[in-house]
């Protein structure tokens, strides 16, 4: 037997033994007069004064014979207990070092005072177990080499790594800000289907599920951006949606196949006013989460503060690969995207080549928040072809740090248009690319009837948040990222 299984058969002993005692080691009643932080700010007035209770998990017991100091945390901070036979008699102590471990969540009663160095403290009176820890907490759970552990037990990770609970406060601001900037300007929020007939609105590989009852197959949504293109349609004129997507992809920094999305959506605007609106949004977010427009990342300071570069898609290609791309025939990037060490599928179009070329070749180069606009036309088969070049796209990509964080263009709204663009993409998915956008005549059958001009904006919250949190992959962001099962 290992040392840990004694040690949860020494604490189911313990749970057998309080309750023959008549003493609930996961009691309903719980008395708590603060939380640990509000007693700490209350400390002058409440010191020596007033019998409080707190309420957290014991985190660290130091014994010294006949008196104990205790560690307890509670979501808003930790304090110092001491107890002892003078505090809670010889029967009380000894209840307390016979039952009571390191794990345990506690109720104490008791003062408030300082210790002879100073320290803030409770003096405990009474102790009442309120959930006993048949399982030890680690004794050390940090470093790269317990990362894995880590994601798979992120709640030790959470009670272990205080920065790692930061990190998530910060997740928590950063989803509250995008929602009050977007209702302050006018957007309403709202849900759109997780479960769908057919998935659209971005180039990924779904999940299929099955329904019983109706006896179909179903997807997990890629992307809410048909639904809410369809409230544009009904007459919303701004319509936004925090929430899950799922796509069949592998995982790296940037990629988990479960994340969290904005895409909002906004009739009678143009792209260049939502560049605009973005550039307003972010620094909101960031003045937000960290109260300033200046972050580190990875090293490097990346200034949110306006106006940001605009660069064009083929320009930025030329600057980095020579590659000048209305010059090349498919066949011909193919070859030179090989020449350059990128692997390229035979189902890629030349558009898909381009990128693959871009993300490997130029984006790192890209570090503060850039608009990257204008790609050539394939690459956003949902987007309005330029009016003043009909080679491009109305679009942009705002990248910072390597990472595209966002994806916006003018939305097509004439449906003629858009049904010869998905019968192109859905010859793309028969010659093989699984990436592919699908026919979707139900959602053309909406557009017939008329959808406003608008522009869409789809950001990943979960690449923003790496980067505020100077995290290095995007597992660390996401409280339970997907995993591969641990058999």
């Amino acid at each position: 037997m290992s040392t840990e299984d004694k040690i949860i058969e020494s604490r189911k002993e313990k749970v057998k033994n309080l309750n023959k005692m008549g003493v609930d080691p996961y009691p309903n009643k719980i008395n708590r007069s603060f939380s640990i932080a509000m007693a700490l700010d209350k400390f002058s007035e409440l010191e020596e004064k007033k019998e409080i209770d707190l309420v957290g998990r014991i985190m660290a017991i130091r014994d010294h014979g006949k008196f104990s100091f205790f560690d307890i945390k509670d979501e808003s901070g930790n304090i110092q207990g001491f107890i002892g036979e003078a505090t809670l008699g010889p029967d009380g102590y000894s209840f307390f070092q016979d039952h009571v471990d390191r794990g345990d969540f506690i109720e104490v009663k008791g003062n408030l005072f300082k210790t002879k160095t100073d320290e803030p403290s409770i003096k405990g009176r009474d102790i009442k177990i309120l959930s006993k820890s048949l399982r030890p907490l680690p004794s050390e759970w940090y470093g790269l080499e317990d990362v894995e552990k880590r994601y798979r037990k992120r709640y030790l990770d959470l009670v272990l790594n205080p920065e790692v609970k930061e990190k998530f406060e910060i997740r928590f601001k950063t989803i509250k800000a995008i929602r009050e900037f977007l209702q302050k300007e006018g957007f309403q929020e709202v849900d759109t289907p997780i479960l769908q007939p057919r998935y659209g609105g971005a180039q990924a590989t779904p999940f299929i599920t099955h329904h019983e009852a109706l006896d179909t197959d179903l997807y997990l949504r890629i992307a809410p951006e048909l639904y809410l293109k369809r409230l544009l349609i009904g007459g919303f004129e701004k319509v936004f949606e925090i929430g899950k997507n799922f796509r069949n992809e592998g995982m790296d920094k940037h990629h988990n196949p479960e994340f969290t999305s904005l895409e909002f959506y906004w009739a009678y605007a143009n792209y260049k006013e939502l560049m605009k609106l973005a550039e307003d949004l972010f620094c909101y977010i960031v003045k937000e989460t960290t109260g300033k427009e200046k972050i580190t990342y990875q090293e490097e300071e990346i200034d949110f503060s306006q106006p940001w570069e605009r660069i064009e898609f083929t320009d930025l290609l030329v600057k980095h690969t020579d590659i000048k791309y209305d010059e090349y025939d498919r066949e011909g990037l193919k070859k030179k995207a090989e020449e350059l060490g990128v692997n390229v599928d035979n189902a890629y179009s030349k558009p898909e080549i381009a990128d693959r070329i871009y993300k490997k070749h130029c984006r790192p180069h890209l570090q503060q928040p850039t608009f990257l606009i204008h790609h050539p036309i394939g690459f956003q088969p949902l987007a309005k072809t330029s009016k003043k070049d009909p080679t491009k796209t109305d679009n942009f990509l705002i990248v910072i740090a390597g990472a595209e964080v966002t994806n916006a263009f003018c939305e097509q709204n004439n449906p003629l248009t858009q049904r010869e663009v998905f019968e192109e993409q859905e010859k793309n998915y028969q010659e093989g690319s699984k990436e592919a956008q699908r026919m979707n005549k139900e959602f053309l059958k909406a557009l017939e009837y008329g959808m406003p001009p608008a522009v869409g904006f789809g950001m990943g919250v979960d690449r923003l948040i790496t980067i505020l949190t100077n995290s290095k992959s995007i597992r660390e962001v996401i409280l339970f990222p997907t995993m591969k099962n641990n058999k």
